[in-house]
């Protein structure tokens, strides 16, 4: 059960109206290292979805039917996650390339989104908005930390903590596949309370491909956004959970750790969601959706 923990709790640092649906090029743009499915309404302000570790882009299912009748939604899904081939994320860097390409995307579209991350998806959205201002209009994130080595030490640092990044890379990739799948439902049920939920993230999880899972896990674990995020301007909405009956992470202490976090950065709404696990959008969709469609009017 320790290590059923020790990996959900890895796992949860990283992790309508449609009136055309189906693959996306922004302007003969077309990424290589995740691809993008057009599901809102042509015409409406643009909004890009990007989802965490192992989650596909069924993740923002609900909420892309709510927001859909008033946005065009860009929904990103990261190759080698959720059963996506791997193609370049299979080996070497991940998350700066990623970053490159949704700056690609963005800008060929000729947008100014919106960009709502969960998890990896909002530390990805962090590093957009940092390297690229001008990409981000607005910025939802969706419990997301800044460094989220932090949970494991307050004084982590970046060299304390490669080297531990390192042995989970090799611990994870060694382990054999039926032994992942029968871990993948205890730890999807430390990240989400609702059923269905965890069954569809144990699904997801499974289905990903390992080496692209573990690499963008170290990366997460070796990124550090605490000095950059004061000199994140962007008008930004950070949706974290707490849920008093979970074990992992306390939830006083992960509430400390968000709020010391974001304190540097200057245009940030941080609301606290009772009552839900990492996965907001599965726990407490009613309350994540009033929250995101509040910020982005």
């Amino acid at each position: 059960m320790k290590v059923v923990r020790l990996l959900a709790t890895l796992f949860f640092l990283l992790a309508g109206i449609a009136l055309l649906v189906g693959p996306l090029h922004a302007a003969g743009f077309e990424p290589t290292r995740f691809t993008v499915v057009d599901a809102g309404t042509m015409g409406k302000p643009d909004v890009v979805l990007v989802p965490g570790l192992s989650s596909g882009r069924a993740v923002w299912d609900a909420e892309a039917k709510l927001l859909g009748p008033n946005y065009r939604l860009h929904l990103v899904q990261v190759d080698g996650f959720a059963g996506a081939p791997a193609g370049p994320n299979a080996s070497g860097p991940v998350l700066a390339s990623i970053v490159e390409e949704l700056h690609g995307y963005i800008a060929a579209g000729g947008m100014h989104p919106v960009v709502i991350g969960h998890s990896l998806g909002g530390l990805l959205a962090l590093m957009l908005a940092d390297k690229y201002p001008a990409d981000v209009r607005k910025m939802v994130i969706v419990d997301t930390l800044p460094y989220y080595a932090v949970i494991f030490s307050p004084d982590a640092t970046l060299e304390a903590v490669k080297p531990q990044a390192e042995a989970m890379k090799a611990q994870l990739l060694g382990m054999p596949a039926d032994q992942f799948a029968v871990m993948a439902p205890m730890m999807a049920a430390q990240m989400v309370k609702n059923p269905e939920g965890q069954k569809k993230v144990a699904a997801s999880s499974i289905a990903t491909d390992r080496a692209v899972m573990v690499n963008a896990m170290a990366e997460d674990l070796e990124t550090d956004m605490r000095p950059e995020v004061a000199q994140i301007k962007t008008p930004t909405l950070m949706l974290f959970a707490v849920d008093t009956s979970a074990a992992q992470p306390d939830p006083a202490k992960y509430e400390a750790m968000v709020r010391d976090g974001y304190q540097p950065m200057p245009n940030v709404t941080l609301v606290k969601v009772d009552g839900s696990r990492h996965f907001i959008m599965y726990d407490q969709p009613d309350k994540m959706d009033a929250a995101i469609e509040g910020f982005l009017k």
